[in-house]
């Protein structure tokens, strides 16, 4: 790629969220260059999700940066064997090997949060009480807008991962990821563990889950260290 390339940036949310989760971060990166898409997918299925990445990728121009939050970590994972993406940035994310799923992850290093969570129609919905485990760095009222914009998954959703070892993008690609140490909903240990296991460059940012409404300057720099390596090469 000659370095005067700019990388398409597409970004992939987590549960309880859509794409408007990165609306703090998106404006800054257009005005840097990038063409920038905010992947909305439906938190239906694993594979369906991974299908919308694929078709949104085919509106935008390459080659891609794809950078997930959260559960958004295992969708970048799966859908970053594309051959059109060339880096992964993962934000207070999941990232699964061969064989795990997201829920085996999450059951390793366990949360406060799950116990805030309820099931209903097939569909995981979080309590307003959970709220501040989530987002507990935002100012209440827009704690209380992340509440009420709450994006309700599947129930079995994260039980449905299962790559092979061939399907495992950051095996392969170029990672970085952004450590949030006051996570109180994907505990720090386990950000720390699979963000050593795949070899990332890693920055740590005391913040909540939510480090791109908090603390949206510290994301914009991983998301533009990460940009400017991969169009040197």
């Amino acid at each position: 790629m000659s370095a005067s390339s700019k990388v398409t940036i597409a970004f992939c949310h987590g549960l309880l969220a859509d794409g408007s989760c990165f609306n703090k971060v998106i404006p800054a990166l257009q005005a840097d260059g990038h063409e920038v898409i905010s992947v909305q997918y439906g938190l239906d299925s694993y594979e369906e999700d991974l299908a919308t990445v694929k078709r949104t990728l085919n509106r935008v121009g390459g080659p891609v940066l794809l950078v997930g939050h959260s559960y958004g970590g295992a969708v970048v994972t799966g859908a970053g064997m594309d051959d059109r993406v060339v880096g992964l940035v993962y934000i207070a994310a999941v990232a699964p090997d061969a064989g795990e799923t997201v829920q085996d992850q999450l059951n390793k290093y366990p949360t406060d949060i799950f116990g805030h969570l309820e099931m209903a129609d097939n569909r995981i919905w979080l309590r307003s009480s959970g709220t501040e485990l989530l987002a507990g760095d935002l100012p209440e009222a827009e704690q209380k807008l992340v509440w009420a914009t709450q994006f309700a998954p599947n129930a079995e959703l994260i039980g449905q991962q299962k790559l092979t070892a061939e399907q495992v993008a950051w095996r392969t690609k170029p990672s970085w990821y952004l450590l949030a140490t006051e996570d109180r909903t994907v505990h720090p240990d386990l950000q720390r563990w699979v963000s050593d296991r795949m070899g990332a460059n890693v920055t740590e940012v005391a913040s909540s889950h939510v480090p791109m409404l908090s603390q949206p300057g510290v994301v914009l720099e991983v998301i533009r260290k990460a940009a400017a390596t991969v169009e040197s090469r």
